[in-house]
């Protein structure tokens, strides 16, 4: 009976991953796949430049209709980062023909040219299934999309991640409220007033019920018997149950992420292990044991 290889698991937006003693990463073939009608073409290098982590993305190709007026500007991008450029016409009104022609494409790719991991670039929630599938057949799949990528696509992905996460700031300053009357001089003996604060935008992360429940679920499923999980499988353990990019929540890592919902204790030894343990646990030990 053939051994299977373990596959080396990079999680995006933390340092947790488990090696594959065989082969390096730069040896992980990724087939990039790309709905140029719904990505937009001044994230190109930023996404191979995330793609670069987990493996060589040695499969590049773009879907469109290349002689419509909206693609004109992918053109010179295709060239730069040598993407195979897939010409699909559109044959009935209002139908995109270019998805079939990725899927099709990609089904193919599984099977002949065998490549270790998929990343398709898209925010069309209709690859749903296709992601499912490569899953099913032991494949990684990564995404790319919009923020207004629906939820299952999202969630049917190995990881995924919003491209405007890929050039912004991890913890952007919140805008101020505007002013609805214009600032009086400020006359002597008045007291200086302290500089109104800014609101955070959307609901605290200790709000978010499905980001909660998964990281508690993580911890608990990893945690010793002094009550602390070691970041790293707590971090691995939550990537398993959904695609979880800690940037996507403005952070940069998982250690950031738990200690951003304010509802899990954090403790950093001297090797640089960080441990997390749920507050809720008030069994667990004051610090994590060596």
């Amino acid at each position: 009976m053939p051994v299977r290889k373990n596959i080396a698991i990079a999680l995006w937006g933390d340092k947790v991953e488990l090696e594959d003693r065989t082969r390096s990463t730069a040896d992980r073939r990724i087939a990039l796949l790309i709905d140029a009608d719904n990505v937009p073409h001044s994230k190109i290098a930023e996404m191979l430049a995330e793609l670069s982590k987990y493996g060589t993305a040695n499969i590049r190709r773009a879907y469109g209709d290349w002689a419509s007026a909206g693609l004109k500007n992918w053109k010179d991008k295709l060239h730069d980062f040598a993407i195979r450029p897939i010409q699909q016409f559109s044959y009935s009104s209002g139908k995109n023909a270019t998805d079939i022609a990725l899927v099709i494409d990609a089904m193919e790719l599984l099977y002949t040219q065998k490549p270790d991991a998929f990343c398709l670039a898209s925010s069309d929630a209709d690859f749903t299934p296709l992601v499912m599938q490569l899953k099913a057949n032991g494949h990684e799949v990564y995404g790319f999309g919009e923020r207004k990528t629906p939820a299952p696509f999202v969630n049917a992905c190995t990881a995924f991640l919003y491209l405007d996460t890929l050039d912004e700031p991890l913890v952007a300053a919140a805008p101020m409220e505007p002013a609805t009357k214009p600032k009086a001089k400020a006359k002597a003996g008045d007291k200086a007033k302290p500089a109104p604060v800014a609101k955070p935008a959307g609901k605290p992360l200790s709000q978010d019920t499905k980001l909660v429940t998964i990281l508690r679920g993580a911890v608990e499923a990893t945690a010793r018997e002094d009550g602390w999980a070691a970041m790293s499988a707590a971090g691995l353990a939550a990537r398993r149950q959904a695609p979880i990019d800690p940037r996507n929540y403005g952070v940069r890592n998982f250690t950031a992420l738990f200690e951003a919902t304010g509802l899990f204790d954090i403790a950093r030894v001297e090797n640089g292990q960080s441990y997390v343990a749920d507050k809720r646990n008030k069994e667990h030990s004051q610090q994590p044991s060596r």
